[in-house]
């Protein structure tokens, strides 16, 4: 798992983790968005690289709705998993020890 996410761009899965996180906390309006998300990250990424992933992101779920997303990885075929898009996903106990040790506010 380890080889995988430093595939995607260049992040680690726990920098996607709290990228995730930190678009859900910080308001779209705020004028230093990219800046607090940046540092939600661990402070190893710029804003450029915050919203550019964040373009990549956008993206990837214009790609992923509109079905012209190959979800295979070179050479795999992964099964397709299926689930009911209506439900609310929870934030595990994980999630919220990531949010409290960067102690938002």
């Amino acid at each position: 798992m380890d080889d995988l996410p430093k595939v995607l761009y260049g992040w680690s899965w726990e920098e996607n983790k709290l990228f995730e996180m930190a678009l859900a906390v910080v308001d779209e309006e705020d004028p230093d968005r990219w800046k607090v998300v940046a540092t939600m990250v661990g402070g190893k990424k710029s804003e450029e690289d915050v919203q550019k992933h964040y373009v990549i992101l956008l993206e990837d779920l214009q790609g992923i709705e509109s079905g012209k997303l190959d979800h295979t990885l070179a050479g795999e075929a992964p099964p397709c998993v299926q689930f009911d898009c209506t439900q609310s996903v929870c934030w595990t106990d994980e999630d919220h020890k990531m949010l409290v040790q960067l102690d938002i506010n």
